[in-house]
């Protein structure tokens, strides 16, 4: 290896395991990135300002913005599903039964 290379692992598919967080609240963090995501997409595609969309979405736009930077601590998966309906996207949850190892939250997207 060179003196100038980093070495380099292989992640696992969710950051927030990787950033040593335990399973349950790694997948809870990734769905909400996700849905955040999503959110940043939906104001994209009706090219929506901030102070917009949170009007739109029942909030301010501080609150709204604090969540689109990152800061998933003052949103929850309930409160992101609803901001999303308000922009016109549909969020479907499903439930089933685990069927390999642990039960997990999964959001497609």
């Amino acid at each position: 290896m060179d003196k100038d290379e980093v070495p380099a692992t292989k992640g696992s598919g969710n950051v927030f395991l990787d950033l040593g967080f335990g399973e349950a609240e790694a997948a809870g963090k990734l769905a909400k990135a996700k849905l955040i995501l999503e959110l940043k997409r939906a104001m994209r595609a009706r090219d929506l300002t901030q102070r917009q969309a949170a009007k739109l979405c029942g909030t301010d736009q501080p609150t709204l913005s604090k969540v689109l930077s990152g800061r998933m601590e003052a949103a929850t998966i309930d409160l992101l599903a609803r901001w999303l309906n308000a922009l016109g996207r549909t969020v479907e949850i499903k439930v089933t039964t685990a069927r390999k190892g642990p039960a997990r939250l999964v959001v497609n997207a």
